[in-house]
């Protein structure tokens, strides 16, 4: 029987040959992660399970990074149970404070999830490292309790939508708008259950950051994953996380899909989403001349070190607008330094703007830039729901990190090309070229 990728994944996890659409498999899982919102939930449940050690302490993450800086007591209390229980069944991959990072940037930059892995997450943003040829998924916390005790879990198999990528990006076109046009063109439940299973030549013009952007956000469109096939890239990428041994699954050429999607990187531009939905997308020239308040540059989708350095690009020699509150948020502690040593937070600094430790703080209206009645955010991240970063009555856009530093230039959505010119892609997401720019065209 003919599978696609993340069925043959599914597979083989579940010790069949073969896997279909709708079938209830129990599967053994590499990775079992939680955070300081759900694992305290999770950990109560395994308690009540009645087993003294988890499957494998090298095998489940634990990442406080939610409402960390701990933001008030009740967040000292998670991370403190969630500290108590890492030491208790001696988990090796506990990251707290000084080491951790967004737990969706963090886990892949540990090599903890590799091409043809098995993992799921109490979060729905799990899907990220469908990235890296993964299957990953969000589950519940119950899901998670019962998985760090047995190290499985059940799952009932996806249908697949293909999405064939092809011709190469231009301007400041970028991963981010990629899956902002996707989930505009099909809908927030226009993937409900399914796989979203990426291919074509067009995949090769994306960069593993942007692959991992894209995979972050398919769970925008109801997918219960998203997935890219192992290519050159990928192992490129492999061997700088980690050494260990891994398994390529590809999909077979007469698999079946429920539909099939084509989309030309060539006629892509900037794309924003409009409250309150992801699939509310206009291009930028739609977009042109709505007033932001506040710019947040970072998150799982949008925190890595490519898209700091865009960010960079368009702030360097800029001031934010006086109107306008810019933050911007590394993901991880290792992406902060690499961006410290880089020059790019003196460009963010002497901007305006102010840089934060690694947080989702204000990705979900948690901490650190919460939204007053009235105020609007053009932010990096993946969902701009009511009341998604603060108040019920405030407005959030999504944007790609080339966008929201434009807005926070600007005070307003506007195309970034109107500020300057995009150099190659190639020079532009490399360290040399924020270093050797000096011209600008000022505003």
């Amino acid at each position: 029987m003919a599978m696609t990728m993340t069925q043959k994944i599914l597979a083989a996890h579940a010790g069949l040959s073969e896997v279909k659409e709708g079938q209830l498999i129990e599967a053994k899982v590499d990775l079992v992660l939680g955070n300081d919102i759900t694992a305290p939930v999770a950990i109560n449940e395994f308690r009540k399970i009645g087993v003294s050690k988890v499957f494998d302490r090298n095998k489940i993450a634990l990442v406080p990074d939610h409402f960390t800086p701990n933001k008030d007591i009740k967040a000292a209390e998670q991370c403190k149970q969630l500290r108590n229980f890492a030491a208790e069944m001696e988990i090796k991959n506990y990251f707290e404070i000084g080491e951790m990072g967004i737990e969706h940037a963090l886990i892949p930059e540990k090599g903890l999830v590799l091409p043809g892995e098995l993992v799921i997450g109490a979060d729905s943003h799990t899907c990220t490292y469908g990235a890296a040829g993964a299957f990953s998924t969000g589950v519940g916390s119950t899901d998670m309790a019962a998985a760090m005790a047995s190290g499985t879990a059940w799952f009932k198999v996806p249908g697949a939508i293909q999405i064939r990528l092809e011709g190469q990006a231009k301007g400041w076109v970028s991963g981010k708008d990629l899956v902002l046009h996707l989930i505009g063109l099909i809908g927030v439940d226009g993937a409900l259950y399914k796989s979203l299973e990426f291919c074509g030549p067009g995949v090769a013009d994306l960069t593993m950051e942007e692959r991992f952007t894209i995979a972050n956000m398919a769970i925008e469109a109801g997918a219960k994953n998203g997935i890219f096939p192992v290519d050159e890239a990928t192992r490129n990428w492999t061997a700088t996380v980690s050494k260990r041994a891994y398994t390529v699954y590809e999909a077979d050429a007469d698999a079946e899909y429920e539909k099939h999607i084509t989309i030309n990187l060539n006629d892509l531009e900037p794309t924003v989403a409009f409250p309150s939905l992801p699939s509310n997308t206009r291009t930028i020239s739609e977009a042109y001349g709505t007033k932001v308040d506040q710019a947040v540059i970072g998150s799982c989708t949008n925190g890595r070190i490519e898209d700091l350095r865009v960010a960079a690009a368009i702030l360097k020699g800029r001031k934010v607008s006086s109107k306008v509150r810019c933050i911007v948020f590394p993901a991880t502690q290792r992406i902060y330094l690499q961006a410290l040593r880089e020059g790019l937070l003196e460009i963010f600094i002497e901007a305006g703007a102010v840089v934060s430790t690694p947080t989702c703080g204000p990705c979900l209206g948690g901490h650190m830039g919460i939204l007053a009645k009235g105020e609007s955010a053009v932010a990096t991240t993946n969902r701009n729901f009511v009341g998604r970063m603060g108040h019920t009555e405030s407005s959030v856009f999504l944007a790609s990190p080339a966008v929201a530093a434009a807005a926070a230039v600007t005070g307003h959505l506007c195309d970034p090309a109107g500020l300057m010119t995009a150099p190659p892609r190639a020079e532009l997401l490399t360290a040399a070229y924020i270093a050797g720019t000096r011209e600008r065209k000022t505003v």
